[in-house]
């Protein structure tokens, strides 16, 4: 059914890394901050290249914020980056004050986002960040889904003004876009056409969302699956259209009903084509420790989740 194939399985923070590579070489003004945290951002190689555009903070993210927001003062394109956790909520007042308040040209990128960075246990997790980010006003919320989106995402919000939350993960997970391609902020992606459901997914629930479409198509259910990499601005017109042909939606992400993708469609459909939804989200809990795979199917975030919503989708149409 579908035309998408792993390329092999990698980390999205490895794709960060890839994409602030290309930056350092081709993008002189734009700078690295960093607490405490270069090896699990994979920005080593940007900081062998230029070591004098990299600002170690330490842990200090709070006070990273501040020199981010200062740097666009002077013209450079400041890039901090933490864990998900500590970029979001523990800086938040820093981030609305100093970033987002005045919009200042600052790239938030936060990796180990959701459940999936697993083992590192429920107070290293944020099921919320998304939530937090998509409230402050003028503030691009980022969620690419692979390797290759998330190394074309980095690159794109560099040319983008204003700021950015850019949001990816630590487990390896399919790498199934395209290589060259051309990151669209506020553009979502059709990964398949289909009649019956349209699943939008988020993030590393996109590779999931296909996997349970080609197990519906096996049991003759034709489901339309969208990539959502940017919640904010969002795609509303493709939701619409997609919507308005399969009568019903299944929203997918890591990240906790509340706040995320899943309300923010919910939030278009209830003001311009009110249809049936199910969403596959944590339901207002917190992570604990355990593998990836362990946690994303105890908290139903997987592609049998996905299967089931649709299933139950259907019956309300």
């Amino acid at each position: 059914m579908t035309k998408y194939t792993d390329q092999g399985k990698q980390d999205t923070r490895s794709g960060y890394g890839a994409g602030m590579t290309e930056l350092g070489r081709t993008n002189p003004n734009v700078v690295a901050l960093c607490a405490d945290l270069v090896g699990s951002l994979k920005i080593e190689t940007f900081i062998e290249e230029s070591p004098e555009r990299f600002f170690q903070v330490g842990i200090a993210e709070a006070n990273m914020m501040g020199i981010a927001a200062g740097l666009t003062i002077g013209g450079k394109i400041p890039f901090a980056s933490s864990f998900a956790n500590f970029a979001t909520g523990r800086v938040y007042d820093q981030i609305r004050q100093s970033i987002a308040y005045s919009d200042k040209n600052v790239k938030i990128c936060a990796s180990h986002a959701g459940l999936t960075l697993g083992e590192d246990g429920a107070t290293h997790q944020i099921l919320e960040d998304i939530g937090l980010m998509k409230m402050l006003p003028g503030m691009t919320v980022i969620n690419p889904c692979d390797f290759n989106q998330t190394k074309a995402a980095t690159i794109a919000i560099a040319e983008h003004h204003g700021p950015v939350y850019l949001r990816f993960g630590r487990p390896k997970v399919a790498n199934f876009t395209p290589v060259d391609q051309k990151f669209e902020i506020g553009k979502a992606l059709m990964l398949n056409e289909g009649t019956d459901v349209t699943i939008i997914a988020t993030g590393h629930l996109v590779w999931e969302a296909l996997i349970a479409a080609e197990r519906l198509e096996n049991q003759g259910i034709s489901a339309e699956v969208i990539n959502i990499h940017t919640i904010k601005p969002l795609d509303e017109e493709a939701i619409l259209d997609s919507v308005k042909k399969t009568g019903c939606v299944v929203t997918a992400e890591e990240h906790n009903y509340l706040g995320g993708l899943g309300e923010s469609v919910s939030g278009v459909l209830a003001m311009h084509h009110p249809a049936p939804q199910e969403l596959v989200a944590t339901k207002d809990t917190f992570g604990e420790s355990g593998t990836p795979e362990q946690l994303m199917e105890k908290y139903g975030l997987n592609n049998k989740a996905i299967e089931e919503a649709v299933l139950r989708v259907l019956k309300r149409k």
